[in-house]
């Protein structure tokens, strides 16, 4: 059944992140088979000029870029990064990241509010990354974004859903879609997180440590399907 987020038509609510891959040769296959729609790419890991691997010669042209702006400290910072995002990748879709703490990356909910507020405004489809907290979650909403991504666990942990009672009153009180992003660690987690209500999964860590990152991509998608 398909469903629409950010302007878009989707089947999956499986997406993946490109982080952290072996090579990106692995993404086609990847694509192909766990029938992923959304690829999320970090600016810094684009490089139009490279000499082995560009990220963006290996997404397929029907999937959508997901522009992440991970390694922003700041609310203008990560507005800088989604602004050169656009212009190289032709996505208006941001995957706001703000971490001030550079420990355990836990995004900063204040400068990520912020960023969201001027980037909504400057017509991007706005996914805000987020600790979960029902306040800001709506406050988010208010803004326009077009979906809200609470995380289960620190990122790269593949802890699972550690907060359930912090994320189920996100997804039982706003209307925007809400993506469980970070964390997830097996197809289990996934499935955890839809059985709580959540519309759509992002993993990234699980699937480029795993040892066959393609079949750990199809085991998530299938999860997320169940």
């Amino acid at each position: 059944m398909t469903y629409q987020i950010g302007g878009k038509n989707l089947n999956s609510r499986f997406f993946i992140g490109s982080g952290k891959l072996p090579s990106y040769t692995v993404i086609p296959e990847m694509v192909k088979k766990a029938g992923v729609e959304v690829i999320t790419v970090a600016v810094r890991r684009i490089d139009p000029d490279a000499k082995h691997e560009n990220v963006m010669e290996f997404i397929p042209g029907n999937c959508i870029i997901m522009v992440n702006t991970s390694g922003a400290r700041s609310a203008d910072e990560a507005i800088r990064i989604a602004r050169i995002g656009r212009e190289l990748t032709g996505s208006d879709w941001i995957k706001i990241e703000v971490e001030t703490d550079a420990k355990y990356l836990l995004p900063d909910n204040e400068e990520t509010l912020k960023a969201a507020e001027i980037l909504v405004g400057e017509g991007f489809h706005v996914f805000p990354y987020i600790n979960p907290d029902l306040v800001v979650a709506k406050k988010l909403e208010k803004a326009g974004v077009a979906a809200v991504m609470p995380l289960a666990a620190p990122i790269g942990t593949n802890k699972g859903i550690t907060g359930a009672a912090l994320l189920q009153p996100i997804i039982n009180e706003i209307s925007v879609p809400v993506i469980i992003d970070a964390g997830i660690g097996r197809p289990s987690h996934a499935a955890q997180a839809m059985e709580l209500g959540a519309d759509a999964v992002l993993a990234n860590t699980a699937i480029a440590t795993a040892a066959d990152p393609v079949m750990m991509a199809v085991a998530m998608a299938r999860a997320v399907e169940a």
